[in-house]
């Protein structure tokens, strides 16, 4: 069981750390870009919702209860990353009550997000080997990867704001642009009609 449990951890750990994740990177990074040491709480119930959303959807698509065309699961998750580098650079952050928005949204986003790796958790599985340990092993992998994308985002946006004349919504605005049109690129590439 532990043998299980570490191989699909390592999996989902490089399911989040590798050049194949890109779409996933960028979601996290996305999120976390607006925040700084000081929000550690809002950014662990964001990141949190979004995972909750994620594992739902997985567990869901790997016990085959749902289930979306891949072509349209794998178009709708750029849209995501589109609308939350659209939803920083429009600011909602600085609007009172806009924070449980960002929460609903990471949430709803971590449903779609949960579609996309379905399929390889549930070709991974083998035969004789408990659902429930892949798919714990796998999110928990998931989710220390996600951690430290976020760690990674906050890191590095400490150290360029320090930079004079970088200010922290200089780096949020850079970065989220930059987001938003890696993107819509995605999203042209993946084009489901």
């Amino acid at each position: 069981m532990w043998q299980d449990f570490f191989f699909y951890l390592a999996d989902g750990w490089r399911h989040i750390i590798s050049p194949g994740a890109l779409d996933h990177i960028l979601f996290i990074a996305v999120l976390t870009v607006v925040h700084v040491w000081g929000d550690w709480r809002r950014l662990v119930i964001l990141v949190t919702a979004f995972t909750i959303g994620h594992s739902l959807t997985l567990v869901l698509s790997v016990l085959d209860l749902i289930r979306f065309r891949d072509d349209w699961v794998e178009f709708a998750i750029p849209c995501t990353i589109a609308a939350t580098a659209a939803a920083n650079l429009l600011d909602m952050r600085a609007r009172s009550g806009d924070e449980r928005l960002r929460y609903v949204m990471a949430f709803a986003f971590g449903l779609v997000h949960g579609m996309g790796y379905a399929n390889a958790v549930r070709f991974m599985l083998g035969e004789g080997q408990s659902l429930a340990v892949g798919l714990l092993g796998f999110n928990i992998g998931l989710e220390i990867g996600q951690i430290f994308v976020v760690l990674f985002v906050l890191l590095l946006g400490s150290l360029v704001t320090r930079v004079p004349g970088i200010s922290k919504s200089y780096w949020m605005v850079a970065v989220s642009s930059c987001v938003l049109a890696v993107s819509v690129f995605l999203l042209s590439a993946r084009l489901p009609f």
